[in-house]
């Protein structure tokens, strides 16, 4: 899911650079960026599995749709798959067994993967840094815009995912829903 990418293209609402900076800071402020990035650092910092199954149940249960959940878990378990293979991980290959049948957030599943050797607001800033490329990516095609105009777009961005990993450093799953 493009996090209605798409239907603003097609509507007129995305048409340009400025206003794909404008869509993409949106989603990183108000809607799956910050509402993940909390779930990475939460994960990041949890100190027990049962802290880490309740954070991957309510990251998946705050997906917007049934289409993001779905993307998020297919996205966590191949993040995980690749992972393991490069990387083997105890704490990693334990969440996948305990969460076989069970939404295993993309976000929550970098978080564990991350801990404890990638500080965690290295960790975030990655994270938001490859959800913003891959927004960034699809409307290059959709709009279309030149690949100039994506970097550009990147470039603008930066601040508000280095802006939205600090946040995320100091909110609690607690205050964190979406508007977007």
């Amino acid at each position: 899911d493009s996090h209605g990418l798409e239907a603003a293209v097609e509507a007129g609402l995305v048409k340009d650079r400025a206003s794909l900076t404008d869509w993409v800071s949106h989603v990183l402020r108000h809607g799956s960026g910050l509402i993940d990035a909390v779930a990475l650092v939460s994960a990041w910092r949890a100190t027990d599995e049962d802290t880490l199954d309740e954070i991957a149940d309510l990251a998946g249960a705050l997906k917007g749709s049934a289409e993001l959940a779905l993307e998020s878990e297919l996205q966590g378990a191949a993040f995980a798959k690749i992972t393991l293979a490069a990387w083997p991980s105890d704490a990693l290959a334990r969440f996948v067994q305990r969460r076989a049948g069970k939404a295993m957030p993309h976000a929550v599943t970098v978080a564990i993967a991350c801990a404890p050797e990638i500080p965690v607001a290295q960790a975030a800033i990655a994270y938001l840094q490859a959800f913003t490329a891959n927004l960034v990516s699809a409307a290059v095609r959709l709009v279309p815009l030149g690949q100039t105009d994506g970097q550009l777009a990147m470039a603008a961005l930066a601040p508000v995912v280095a802006e939205i990993a600090a946040l995320a450093q100091i909110k609690t799953l607690d205050e964190i829903g979406t508007a977007a």
